[in-house]
């Protein structure tokens, strides 16, 4: 058995824990006044926007000179890497990748690359922007998958960092935030594809 056939099937072993202890929360969400009433604040919008701003000035001055590529991981990451390239100074080319284990609902067993890169980053500093890392299983197979492309440089953002759920070592440059194990929702979080547009960051109990 293979090295990285290991890890993703870690990776989706890990992932439907993570759904069954969802499920057990038995969240109904009919709409986004369910939800709204079902949260509870953990940052609020000016908090992030603050604390983005603090990230963006440590980009601009490890980046100084540069050129960078931010590679903005769907879906969750978009509201984070929007704010956070608008209050940076450093000139950058904006690339997307969607990465995903799963075809409809069911496992597939591997890690699949939904929507790859649009252009080359052979030579170029790149940034990839997340929005949140707990097991870490996934932004270290990004991580890797990036590498072998050879990039000049590579660092690695995050709006949200679950540390107590880390499993596999992935070193992180950029870190907004620690939180505890808890489900986050707002500002691209999501519940069955509801409440990313909320403003704010909350969890559900």
């Amino acid at each position: 058995m293979s090295n990285e056939f290991f890890v993703n099937n870690l990776l989706v072993n890990e992932k439907l824990k993570c759904y069954n202890s969802f499920k057990s929360l038995k969240i109904e969400v009919r709409g986004m006044k369910d939800l709204n009433k079902k949260l509870k604040v953990m940052y609020k919008e000016e908090e992030l926007q603050e604390k983005i701003k603090e990230i963006a000035e440590k980009i601009d001055e490890d980046y100084k000179g540069k050129e960078v590529v931010v590679v903005s991981i769907l879906k969750g990451a978009i509201f984070f890497t929007v704010d956070l390239v608008k209050k940076m100074n450093t000139p950058i080319v904006l690339e997307t990748m969607q990465v995903s284990s799963y075809s409809g609902t069911e496992s597939t067993g591997n890690i699949t690359v939904k929507k790859d890169l649009d252009s080359s980053i052979e030579g170029k500093d790149v940034l990839i922007v997340e929005d949140i890392v707990d097991s870490g299983y996934t932004l270290k197979y990004l991580k890797d998958y990036l590498l072998s492309k050879n990039p000049r440089s590579l660092k690695i953002a995050v709006l949200m960092d679950k540390k107590e759920r880390r499993i596999v070592d992935v070193n992180i440059d950029y870190v907004c935030f620690e939180i505890p194990n808890k489900f986050v929702v707002g500002y691209g979080f999501d519940v069955d594809e509801k409440g990313r547009n909320i403003p704010y960051v909350g969890y559900i109990e």
